[in-house]
């Protein structure tokens, strides 16, 4: 049974002519006549009452015209459906990204990306490394916005922004009215690691060994924003990026004098996965609007 067979009937059905569905169609009428032997023949029931060129629906044809209309229409709105979420002007992008990002660096995005396409939306998923990541590599997202040590082989990659890392210190530490330190300066000092599911682990872990020094974890937590709260009671120091979200009371950022420390966040999709052309211009976008930063 084809689809073509399906809509031959169905135009037989309300017109209940052969010679008038056959031109509305633009077929001949004994083309016509074959396709609609052909499927009663399949289903094995007549579905027309023939009185020379006028047909009509007999018992068995209303009632397969009743399940075969409502299967026409949902293919119509879905092949409808798929090119809205294709077109790139009123696409989804589908996207997930690092709970911190949320604060500030996601919502700017969004925004500005709307103001330039307005009917574009967004279907967003945010959660720490290992639940984005699984969006990912499942297809779910066709984007992540996260750090660029999380990369594999089989992801692109393009920078949105280099965030600066501090040292962060309760403001009665020893250490608060420094201008400037080295993380060397910070040895015997508690430190507040993180969890691997945290985005910036393996970026703090890769600069450290850029720099030959290690600091062992007094703590590690699950987020950044728990690591702050763990710096404001006193219970320790460590190395955030100054964004929205963290900058809590009692706080003390204080730049870092080494050489690289920094958080480079941006864009990743996996190079075997067919993106929508939403998501394509986003990326493009993206690139385009952050270059230099």
């Amino acid at each position: 049974m084809e689809l073509t067979q399906l809509e031959y009937f169905m135009t037989v059905a309300q017109l209940e002519h052969m010679t008038l569905a056959s031109k509305k169609l633009g077929i001949t009428q004994p083309a016509l006549s074959h396709a609609i032997a052909k499927l009663e023949n399949e289903i094995g029931a007549p579905l027309f009452e023939r009185n020379g060129r006028n047909i009509k629906l007999n018992r068995n044809g209303t009632m397969f015209s009743k399940w075969i209309g409502r299967a026409l229409h949902n293919i119509e709105n879905g092949l409808r459906e798929i090119e809205e979420w294709s077109n790139p002007d009123t696409g989804v992008i589908t996207l997930s990204y690092l709970n911190i990002l949320g604060v500030e660096l996601i919502p700017s995005l969004i925004r500005s990306y709307q103001l330039k396409y307005p009917k574009v939306r967004f279907e967003l998923t945010q959660g720490n490394l290992g639940d984005i990541d699984e969006h990912l590599e499942q297809g779910f997202s066709d984007i992540m916005i996260t750090s660029r040590e999380s990369t594999l082989n089989n992801h692109h990659w393009k920078t949105i922004k280099n965030v600066p890392l501090y040292i962060v210190v309760p403001s009665q530490h020893r250490y608060a009215a420094c201008s400037a330190l080295s993380l060397a300066e910070l040895s015997g000092e508690p430190f507040i690691g993180l969890k691997n599911n945290c985005g910036l682990k393996a970026t703090i872990i890769s600069r450290f060994r850029h720099t030959g020094f290690f600091l062992a974890s007094a703590y590690e937590a699950e987020d950044l924003i728990t690591v702050a709260g763990f710096i404001k009671s006193g219970l320790g120091v460590s190395v955030l990026p100054k964004t929205l979200g963290l900058m809590l009371d009692e706080l003390v950022w204080i730049p870092i004098t080494d050489e690289g420390w920094y958080w480079e966040i941006g864009l990743k999709w996996r190079d075997d996965h067919n993106i929508s052309p939403a998501a394509k211009r986003f990326i493009e976008y993206v690139d385009t609007s952050h270059q230099g930063e």
